[in-house]
């Protein structure tokens, strides 16, 4: 019997920071059953280094990633949408018309914040593990025996719950 693999699109504004941390994690600990992809409503064309950086120290893939639109996603089939952006910070969240189960989890953009270089570190690795804690309950869900309005809920449960 073969096991669905389903597409999970991380979406944020300039795709190179959150959504590509999110990318790697959810194709990390997805395990096969989850493929992480991101993409952003206006790409900025080139990903955080602090965002790799982040990425390296838990041991995760820095190639590969790239700032792209959500464009590239149209014709694509995406079971899972998410977008990262920050609502609370009035950060304006991209529109995805595709038919994916939609989810928000918006978290900072460390890529913004100023201060020391351990200070950066730190709000890197605080999304990262929001992420991180996100992700790992989703992988968690028994996707493959809920329904799309199960899965929803459950979606925004974690988004709203983990942080």
């Amino acid at each position: 019997m073969t096991q669905k693999t389903f597409n999970v699109l991380v979406l944020c504004t300039g795709n190179s920071c959150r959504s590509v941390m999110g990318e790697a994690l959810v194709t990390a600990l997805g395990q096969g059953r989850f493929i992480g992809h991101s993409a952003g409503s206006n790409p900025i064309g080139r990903i955080n280094t602090g965002a790799l950086a982040t990425l390296a120290r838990h041991g995760l893939p820095t190639e590969g990633y790239t700032s792209k639109s959500m464009d590239a996603f149209r014709d694509r089939s995406i079971d899972i949408l998410i977008s990262v952006c920050d609502s609370a910070g009035k950060e304006p969240c991209p529109v995805f018309l595709g038919p994916a189960i939609r989810a928000h989890w918006g978290v900072e953009d460390p890529g913004h914040v100023e201060g020391t270089p351990d200070e950066i570190i730190e709000a890197f690795e605080k999304t990262f593990d929001i992420l991180k804690r996100r992700v790992q309950a989703m992988v968690d869900l028994p996707v493959e025996n809920m329904t799309k309005e199960a899965i929803t809920v459950e979606l925004d449960r974690i988004g709203t719950e983990i942080n």
